[in-house]
């Protein structure tokens, strides 16, 4: 005897059969074999650093526009039960990948051994290049002429003699095989990240350009090794540009005097030294940044802090103090000093 479901199920149910039906054939079908065609150009260059969830690899994929639905690549991480099989890597994404393709190619593994290695605020671009061949077996010598290398440089869009000041010092993820030139297009894409639509609004008001903004942040980092007190700094130097004062920066001049083995040690014959980059010398900013500043000089260099201060000099435990006016400041000075010679009697 034959039963037809319409005397089982009432219509509605039989709507809702067919409808899940239906959803599940047209998700299996854009899973298993609809191509992802992205518009931006391919391939594309996805990171996965190690430790990040599915949810976040997922949400990168939909930013970078390789995916065009979230919840149907969780789907099919889902049913390939990939949710612990996706490896830290980097990977080239090509184009018109399945969502399985694409679960394919990050699981495979192709993505290459990563190496940490930790890049130092305030770094100078000689010893960056000392590290990156020390750390990933770089040529050193070909990442200096890269650095002013003007085609390298302009197909980066840096209007620049030089990419001192536009890589960012801190922790990466590199693949065994990265080259010269990748390493460093990597440390200049994570500092462009610092200048989004807020920070150029800010560049706007403070008047300066992204080049300006860099030079000032490379001497806030280099003046001090507390970044507590970034801001003020900045503060000072604004304050000073806007009276028309020179700098007056150590960093400045321990940049020319960078490959001497002294130490930062500055002697009174090298304020004289006869470069736009000396501050003691010349007023306003050096013609470029002095050093590849980190991420918080960037945001005080953006971001400083309102105060009247005009100077500061070392206070001997690692900070500084700050001045309102030369008397103030000698004052300030003849303390320090006290506090040095002090210490060099124990």
């Amino acid at each position: 005897m034959k039963v037809k479901l319409r005397h089982i199920l009432t219509r509605k149910e039989l709507t809702l059969i067919v409808l899940l039906t239906s959803f599940l054939t047209v998700s299996a079908v854009m899973i298993f074999y609809t191509p992802n065609h992205y518009t931006v150009s391919a391939p594309v260059h996805f990171e996965i650093k190690r430790g990040t969830s599915v949810n976040e690899i997922i949400d990168d994929l939909y930013i970078a526009d390789v995916i065009p639905n979230r919840f149907l690549m969780k789907l099919a991480v889902l049913i390939s039960g990939a949710n612990r099989k996706l490896q830290a890597g980097e990977y080239d994404i090509p184009n018109d990948l399945s969502y399985l393709g694409l679960i394919e190619l990050l699981s495979s593994g192709n993505g290459a051994f990563q190496k940490k290695v930790t890049i130092q605020e305030g770094i100078w671009q000689f010893k960056l290049a000392g590290l990156l061949q020390r750390e990933l077996g770089l040529d050193s010598v070909k990442i200096m002429r890269l650095s002013k290398d003007k085609a390298f440089l302009n197909s980066l869009l840096i209007n620049a003699n030089s990419i001192e000041g536009y890589l960012l010092p801190e922790t990466y993820y590199f693949n065994s095989n990265v080259t010269e030139k990748e390493a460093l297009k990597k440390l200049k894409n994570h500092m462009d990240k610092l200048f989004d639509e807020n920070a150029r609004i800010q560049m706007a008001l403070l008047g300066m350009t992204k080049h300006q903004i860099l030079t000032m942040a490379s001497i806030i980092d280099g003046e001090s090794n507390r970044v507590s007190e970034f801001k003020r700094i900045a503060g000072v130097y604004y304050n000073r540009l806007r009276k028309g004062i020179k700098l007056q920066a150590d960093p400045t001049v321990q940049y020319l005097i960078r490959e001497k083995k002294r130490h930062n040690k500055i002697y009174f014959k090298d304020l004289e030294i006869d470069s736009p980059y000396n501050t003691y010398k010349f007023k306003g900013l050096p013609p470029g940044p002095i050093n590849n500043p980190g991420k918080d000089a960037v945001l005080a260099a953006l971001y400083p802090e309102e105060n009247d201060f005009l100077f500061f000099v070392a206070s001997g435990d690692g900070g500084h103090r700050f001045a309102k006016t030369k008397s103030e400041h000698q004052r300030n000075v003849a303390k320090y000093r006290r506090w040095r010679s002090n210490n060099r009697k124990r």
